[in-house]
């Protein structure tokens, strides 16, 4: 087992980078406890929320003290809209989880990747101003998109780094690096609130959690800390984001 265990820090250690950057780093992560450490997919789901909750918060405070979240008060106020209505949806998502079988959803998820590899790639200049222009966000479209969202993410939870970037830069205009803060917040609030629940549930491998957590963190912390003082950091957020999403896809279509 010890390979195992090896393999599966190593892994978590990239996925807490990649997630930090951009997402679905739990691609990574769910393979490993699904396919080399046997869990079932349930119970895969569940404990890797642990790590995620971990990640997120060590990459948020990393870049809450580099000073990468300085907002204007409606920044701020929009921000906390979005944190709490992706939250409400993502209440609704977590109890999804529980009682709906996940195959349909997956097979959605592998044609909006195909979409939003479309949208990253059209235009890159909107991914890479370094200022956004600061445009209040109408309820009409940022609350039910991010309530969905947030649906999305506390259902599965793989791939919805990818989408919360693109509604955060493409529609709510937010420079790439911020987008990213907000998406720590909140992935570390709902997320903190499955572990909750499934924990009541009994669902979860804490042993493994605890493990992959410990890569998970480190990864996002130290990607946090670097991408916080990199000049270029957006750049690379952008192209390791195009790189997941390839790969996502492949792995998606590929059929064997």
């Amino acid at each position: 087992m010890m390979l195992e265990y090896t393999l599966a820090l190593v892994g978590s250690f990239l996925a807490g980078g990649i997630n930090t950057l951009s997402g679905n780093g739990s691609a990574i992560t769910l393979t490993i406890l699904m396919e080399v450490l046997g869990l079932p997919a349930t119970v895969a789901n569940a404990t890797n929320r642990i790590g995620i909750a971990t990640q997120s918060l060590a990459g948020t405070w990393a870049f809450q003290r580099a000073g990468r979240l300085q907002l204007s008060a409606g920044r701020q106020r929009e921000m906390w809209t979005i944190v709490v209505v992706s939250t409400v949806g993502a209440l609704l998502g977590i109890w999804l989880s529980l009682v709906v079988d996940s195959a349909t959803y997956r097979s959605i998820f592998r044609y909006l990747l195909v979409v939003m590899l479309l949208v990253v790639l059209v235009n890159p200049k909107r991914w890479l101003r370094a200022e956004q222009p600061e445009r209040p966000l109408s309820p009409w479209i940022g609350i039910p998109a991010f309530f969905a969202l947030g649906i999305y993410g506390g259902f599965i939870q793989m791939g919805m780094g990818i989408f919360f970037l693109a509604l955060m830069v493409l529609v709510a205009k937010y420079e790439i690096i911020q987008a990213n803060v907000v998406k720590g917040i909140v992935v570390l609030i709902y997320t903190t609130v499955a572990i909750l629940i499934y924990a009541w549930q009994g669902v979860i491998d804490w042993s493994l959690g605890l493990l992959m957590a410990v890569g998970q963190t480190l990864g996002g912390y130290l990607t946090a800390r670097y991408a916080a003082n990199h000049p270029k950091a957006g750049v690379w957020s952008y192209r390791l984001l195009i790189v997941v999403i390839v790969a996502a896809i492949a792995k998606a279509f590929w059929p064997f």
